[in-house]
């Protein structure tokens, strides 16, 4: 079977031909439909994140993927039922106590590997398998935009876990900013201005000029376009108002600290980026008294789990068509893989077919 793999020493991946896996007993195996292209991609070909699976000279990508199931082998999958991966699996040295307690995506760094990011192989290829337990049914209707639930289950627990920060007394958010407008940036908007509880007042951050499509999606959302060049995320409080909720998914290890200062009374951010190593000044007085006397909270969140996904799937129809169709610029076929690859102010979010349902 043909798969889009990056090899050792290599910036850009490349098809790669291996065999079709077989299922281990309580694994599945699946036929990969679509594979979503997002930013930790092009970090690990970059070399500046994941890893390769011990042993192995390539590292086959993707995580964000959607199948059809072609041999349950004997699990409770059913053949033709339409399947979403988690990503996360027990590192090379076995399981541990966090996949014991069925919380891996709890489990800390070095304790886990994950799929098509750092000690596994990923799901682009035309097959992949996997324990049943990993993967989560969605309805049929889904079938083609199922790639998107991967990064939509990611704000789902990041949600969860700000909400759970602010359980201990009666929280109404009515106002939110998301930093970043990339593809999981704009997800996050759309989730949120469909959110039951209903925020009032949206806002995202980005570093881009008009015209542009990203700007284009933010406003049509409903929301208000913040330049950070313009007005920094300390500053948005002055310009616009204090937010009682942030979602930090541009991994710019300021936005951690500055984020501080741009919540109201009460209000909880949370940081989904992973920055590399930068030190800088910051005036810690300043920042804790922002913490304890404003009654403010940072949470840290990443990857996600079987219930965020089953959530995944009832965001999804939430969310506007022409949003969806909007967000997604390109869906391209194995044999132009390398387009799904390419970074311009016009890409958002691509995805390589495999095959069709």
């Amino acid at each position: 079977m043909k798969a889009i793999a990056v090899e050792r020493g290599a910036d850009k991946p490349v098809v790669i031909e291996k065999p079709r896996p077989e299922p281990d007993v309580g694994e599945a195996l699946v036929r990969t439909l679509r594979v979503g292209v997002d930013g930790t991609d092009h970090e690990v070909i970059a070399g500046g994140h994941g890893g390769f699976p011990e042993g192995e000279d390539h590292l086959v990508l993707g995580h964000e993927a959607v199948g059809v199931v072609v041999d349950p082998n004997g699990t409770e999958l059913e053949e033709g039922d339409v399947v979403v991966p988690t990503v996360r699996r027990p590192p090379a040295s076995g399981t541990n106590e966090y996949f014991e307690k069925n919380q891996p995506d709890m489990a800390p760094d070095g304790m886990y590997a994950e799929r098509g990011i750092v000690g596994a192989h990923g799901f682009m290829s035309e097959y992949f398998t996997s324990p049943s337990d990993y993967l989560v049914r969605i309805p049929r209707s889904q079938a083609d935009l199922g790639f998107l639930i991967e990064p939509i289950s990611i704000t789902e627990k990041a949600r969860e876990h700000a909400y759970a920060s602010r359980s201990a007394f009666d929280w109404n958010p009515s106002s939110a900013l998301v930093l970043g407008n990339g593809s999981l940036g704009l997800l996050t908007l759309a989730m949120l201005r469909a959110d039951d509880k209903g925020y009032e007042n949206l806002y995202c951050l980005g570093r881009r000029d008009r015209p542009d499509p990203t700007i284009d999606i933010i406003e049509r959302l409903g929301a208000t376009y913040v330049d950070s060049r313009e007005t920094p995320v300390e500053e948005v409080p002055n310009a616009h108002e204090g937010m009682d909720f942030i979602y930090e998914a541009t991994g710019f290890p300021k936005h951690a600290i500055q984020s501080v200062q741009a919540l109201a009374p009460n209000g909880v951010a949370a940081l989904l980026g992973v920055p590399s190593d930068w030190k800088f000044e910051v005036d810690a007085g300043a920042f804790h008294r922002e913490m304890v006397l404003h009654n403010k909270a940072l949470v840290g969140s990443v990857n996600s789990h079987v219930r965020h996904f089953e959530a995944a799937t009832v965001t999804f129809t939430k969310l506007p068509r022409w949003f969806l169709r909007e967000l997604v610029t390109g869906v391209h076929p194995l044999s132009e893989f390398e387009a799904a690859f390419e970074d311009d102010d016009t890409t958002i979010k691509t995805a390589i077919e495999f095959g069709t349902v």
